[in-house]
């Protein structure tokens, strides 16, 4: 019974933080990426999270944005695939950084936040669904970076509850993940 509490009583955290839009000005935008269909569509997760950062782009929240993700399935990578959406929505390619690499969110974190060292920055709104949130921003704050959390959201509206609740168990079991591997020394993984 206390399991099901403890469990029930996480993914309501999960719930809660990814609903709260915390943007504020940074030094840059990171959009995490996520699935690219075949034929190079950005699928629907990337077009969300990438109109939401060119949105805050706009708003002058950063005067740069970091498309994030490696390549999967099919090309081109999750990050040109969200630059070319997000530069059709009218954000000069000058103001774009591709991170090429990532194939996790962990590894997400570590990549860009090597790039954003590199170049001096060190606040970023990051970007990407709200069930991620929390895990994201615990992972950019173990990078480094001081992160704002922006739920894609915010533009295209909510998620089903039933949709929610499946992607923050799976995002509760990551954490879990994430924090048992910690403590064990285990390497990266490029486990989503």
């Amino acid at each position: 019974m206390c399991a099901i509490v403890l469990w029930l009583t996480s993914i309501a955290v999960i719930d809660q933080y990814g609903m709260a839009d915390r943007a504020q000005p940074a030094d840059v935008i990171v959009v995490l990426g996520s699935q690219v269909r075949r034929g190079g569509a950005p699928g629907p997760a990337l077009a969300r999270r990438s109109r939401w950062a060119a949105e805050l782009y706009r708003r002058g929240l950063a005067p740069v944005v970091i498309c994030s993700g490696g390549l999967g399935p099919y090309p081109p990578t999750e990050a040109e695939a969200a630059c070319g959406l997000i530069q059709s929505l009218g954000v000069s390619g000058r103001a774009i950084v591709l991170e090429t690499e990532a194939r996790s969110t962990e590894e997400t974190s570590l990549y860009v936040a090597e790039i954003m060292r590199e170049r001096g920055w060190r606040s970023a709104v990051v970007v990407s669904d709200g069930f991620h949130l929390a895990r994201t921003v615990m992972l950019f704050e173990r990078a480094g970076v001081a992160a704002y959390p922006s739920p894609a959201q915010q533009l295209s509206g909510p998620m089903s509850r039933r949709e929610r609740f499946i992607r923050e168990n799976r995002e509760l079991v990551a954490i879990v993940w994430y924090w048992f591997k910690s403590a064990l020394g285990l390497p990266i993984t490029d486990v989503q």
